[in-house]
């Protein structure tokens, strides 16, 4: 017996080794492809082609760098973590980083602090995720999708620590965390423009796909022209949050602008003081899956304990959000002054319960909201303004919300809401997908040489156009009988 269990101590520990080796590059400076650390180390990667495995952990030693500069797969086997103390650089036209068995898939990725990464044009999925711990990170035009959870971040699968990271320009869908996380106490500053980012968190947890702390004091984060687009089947995922647990030891510097929000718990949440943030041009509508408004459903919802807190919004647009916006404590907003704020932001359909709520001020404080449409598309009288909002005249413990003048029913058709009017995703791959809420009856795309390459008849509300279009660059026309819009599409 003392034999068989020794014998079977031995295998244990071989089996053990065998899945914990690992390769270290040299850390003597050099510059290294994959082809490199094949031939170098035959057991952690072979090569058959243009696909290539990884079989070990590799560890990049904080003097080196690895190039991966030409096309190709990676197949990286199962639980096995990837971890870069140096350089790591991964640009071609088209590479692909995905798990041997998608049934089994690999740990991910884990910058350290002193790595420097780029990543461009290169496809993440089946993994565990990229924890980022350097804040020089950049990753352009990638698309990460069908990510787990359990490997090497806990966030999202872009997870954050410090710094000024670049997400430009990228495709993040379907995978089981959020889109992009930072810790609490982590500041981070990332800058976050033009990513299509639809259906994260399908492990539905309470977390929005967009899940960050605390800020740098002296630089701004960035969340600018984003299409985020929730999977409504999933009732606990909401749009974007921004929050400051700590007072005044921590910070919220933010500007929000031009992003498209739809169909998530909520749509945008920042909690804490000593906040501060533009929140701008930004179409936030049908973010209401749970259907519980005492537990979520804002368009904006602000919170803050104490005093501290101010964001200035104009120009949004919020529709059939549960709330418009809620303001909660002593959290402050301005939505349009006498001064600085022009307003210009546009309410419609935000409601539960049979009633409408454009702003819900539950708290103590005067808001300043004017030169805002209230009840999108007709001309609203003072009383139908002030039934859509809820404040002192409703609650006497209440702040008042200063809504007069009020433009309604002219928003909704000028030049402003035509130029604002867009449609997702884009970079697209076989469709598009937009809210014809301006009553367009037809599409046209051309392509750059002016030919057009489809025409359709569409109807109000959500349409759906399927595209099947090469790739490439084009141009989207939307038209009825008193006005059009042009929009660029990017086809991949």
């Amino acid at each position: 017996m003392k034999k068989i269990t020794l014998s079977l101590l031995l295998s244990l520990f071989t089996v053990v080794t065998l899945l914990a080796q690992t390769y270290v590059t040299p850390n003597t400076g050099v510059t290294w492809t994959l082809d490199d650390i094949a031939a170098a180390s035959p057991s952690t990667i072979t090569i058959s082609g243009d696909q290539y495995s990884l079989h070990e952990n590799l560890e990049i030693a904080e003097n080196d760098n690895i190039v991966i500069d030409t096309d190709l797969t990676l197949s990286i086997d199962a639980d096995l973590l990837i971890t870069v103390f140096g350089t790591l650089s991964v640009n071609s036209t088209e590479i692909i980083i995905t798990a041997t068995d998608q049934n089994a898939p690999y740990a991910g990725f884990r910058f350290e602090q002193s790595s420097s990464i780029d990543f461009t044009n290169t496809t993440i999925e089946y993994g565990g995720g990229l924890r980022v711990l350097t804040e020089n990170f950049s990753i352009d035009n990638c698309t990460i999708t069908n990510n787990v959870e359990g490997g090497a971040t806990t966030g999202g699968v872009i997870s954050l620590s410090r710094g000024t990271p670049q997400i430009t320009n990228n495709t993040i869908t379907f995978n089981a965390l959020p889109a992009i996380s930072a810790g609490a106490n982590n500041e981070v500053s990332a800058y976050i423009f033009n990513n299509y980012i639809e259906g994260n968190n399908q492990s539905n947890s309470n977390r929005p796909q967009i899940n960050l702390g605390i800020t740098r004091p002296a630089d701004t984060l960035k969340i600018i022209q984003n299409t985020i687009i929730g999977d409504r089947s999933l009732d606990m995922v909401g749009g974007i949050a921004v929050a400051n647990f700590f007072g005044s030891s921590g910070t919220i510097l933010a500007r929000i602008d031009d992003n498209t929000i739809v169909d998530n718990r909520y749509g945008m949440n920042i909690v804490g003081s000593n906040s501060f943030a533009y929140v701008t041009n930004n179409v936030i509508e049908d973010n209401d899956t749970q259907g519980e408004p005492n537990l979520g459903g804002s368009g904006i919802s602000l919170n803050s304990g104490s005093a501290g807190m101010e964001i200035i919004a104009s120009g949004n647009e919020f529709r059939r959000n549960l709330w418009g916006i809620t303001v909660i404590g002593e959290a402050e907003i301005n939505l349009g002054d006498d001064e600085d704020n022009p307003g210009n932001n546009v309410f419609s359909e935000n409601g539960n319960g049979g009633e409408t709520y454009a702003i819900y001020n539950n708290t103590a404080n005067t808001l300043q909201a004017k030169n805002n449409c209230w009840i999108e598309g007709e001309e609203s009288t003072e009383q139908e303004v002030e039934d859509v909002i809820f404040h002192v005249v409703d609650d006497s413990a209440l702040g008042e919300v200063i809504f007069d003048p009020y433009l309604c029913g002219v928003l909704s058709v000028d030049e402003n809401t035509v130029a604002d009017f867009s449609f997702y995703p884009n970079p697209a791959t076989d469709h598009i997908q937009f809210n014809n809420r301006l009553s367009f009856s037809e599409i046209t795309i051309f392509n750059t040489g002016g030919k057009a390459v489809l025409t359709q008849t569409i109807s109000e509300g959500t349409n759906t156009i399927q595209t099947n279009l090469p790739s490439g660059v084009y141009f989207v026309q939307f038209t009825n009988n008193t006005t059009s819009a042009v929009k660029k599409l990017i086809v991949q």
